[in-house]
């Protein structure tokens, strides 16, 4: 006969208080427990949180993990400023940052991908998927548009390398 002797819950409180070493306030105390709670143990930044019905869908760039960068996933900008001795490692990073808030306000919602940032010698090269939804005369119009503006901006010569797809359910990878 098995018999399981259920601890009081006294001891449980003064354990989990013990462990943490924190004051016995009862806003602490449910604090405390809050934030060590089961669920929230195991939470990974840029990491997807499983659902229940498995309906969240997920890109292949999103489903590689952050772990895995260097492996099977690549890095979403290309540069060697950050090297040894770099020169303009503050400016890349803030041009970097202008590059993605420009792009997203001028094709807003068009991208379905993650913006690829590239630097080759003096060139910028902007990459990514494009739904199309829009005519093929204003998707023209905005690539010249985004290239005239950001090489005036930026003195360096931008290009923009678009791929398109019909919708984006193209683009899902798996359901997670």
């Amino acid at each position: 006969m098995n018999t399981f002797i259920k601890p009081s819950q006294h001891a449980l409180k003064t354990f989990s208080l013990q462990r943490c070493s924190i004051s016995t306030s009862p806003i602490v105390y449910s604090w405390f427990v809050r934030l060590t709670n089961v669920t929230q143990v195991n939470t990974e930044a840029a990491t997807p949180k499983h659902t229940r019905k498995r309906n969240y869908p997920l890109t292949y760039e999103q489903r590689q993990f952050p772990k895995l960068i260097g492996h099977t996933k690549t890095w979403n900008t290309f540069n060697t400023s950050n090297l040894r001795d770099g020169k303009r490692k503050a400016e890349t990073v803030s041009d970097d940052l202008f590059l993605r808030q420009f792009i997203y306000g001028t094709w807003h919602s068009l991208f379905v991908s993650e913006l690829i940032i590239k630097r080759r010698h003096n060139m910028i090269i902007l990459s990514g998927l494009v739904t199309r939804t829009i005519h093929p005369r204003r998707m023209y119009f905005l690539i010249g548009y985004t290239e005239e503006i950001l090489s005036a901006l930026l003195k360096t010569p931008v290009k923009i390398e678009i791929q398109t797809v019909e919708n984006k359910d193209e683009v899902i990878f798996t359901y997670w």
